[in-house]
């Protein structure tokens, strides 16, 4: 398939699939085996991975935090090219500031260890600030909000379509209305 700057893919199938492991080429988690990715027209074998992987924001179902603060966990991988400011404007972005500004030490409240003093809401809502600050041109979204509250789930789809906008994304969804917005919809099967 192809797939065009600023569409969105939905990606679905059974569990097993390889629904995952097709995202996971993209960052070159895992090298294909067969056929060609291609990124811009240049095989992503020819990249650089860490070239490669800094245009590729992901936010997954199981979110990755660390023991630090929420400004840490948000500015991973980027804390020394970003500025509180810019850390707070993601956040805003993410519908994050809301439940962060309210924490006892703000930005530089704890998250625990991999964010155990954080609900999931709030855990997902900083892996989508996390992706708002990198602002990188290529955006997977890996079941993104199937472990949410309806409630929850609703204010992450909002920051997750401000997100989207102008990006390629990959939107892999086990419902239907998830990605019912999609411009390319690829149904996987034994992958």
């Amino acid at each position: 398939f192809d797939l065009h700057p600023g569409e969105i893919l939905g990606i679905m199938g059974e569990s097993g699939s390889g629904k995952s492991t097709l995202v996971s080429m993209l960052p070159r988690f895992y090298d294909n085996s067969t056929g060609c990715i291609r990124l811009d027209g240049i095989p992503l074998a020819d990249y650089h991975l860490a070239n490669l992987r800094e245009q590729i924001a992901i936010v997954t179902q199981d979110v990755v935090l660390f023991e630090g603060s929420v400004a840490e966990n948000i500015a991973y991988g980027v804390r020394d090219k970003v500025s509180l400011e810019q850390i707070q404007e993601a956040a805003r972005n993410a519908h994050a500031a809301e439940f962060i500004e309210k924490l006892p030490l703000a930005y530089d409240a704890d998250v625990g260890d991999g964010g155990a003093l954080l609900s999931g809401g709030q855990r997902q809502r900083l892996a989508i600030a996390r992706a708002f600050l990198k602002n990188a041109p290529v955006l997977i979204l890996d079941k993104a909000t199937s472990a949410l509250d309806t409630e929850s789930e609703q204010h992450i789809q909002q920051a997750l379509n401000e997100l989207m906008r102008g990006r390629t994304t990959f939107v892999i969804a086990h419902r239907l209305s998830t990605i019912e917005n999609a411009d390319l919809i690829v149904v996987m099967d034994q992958g």
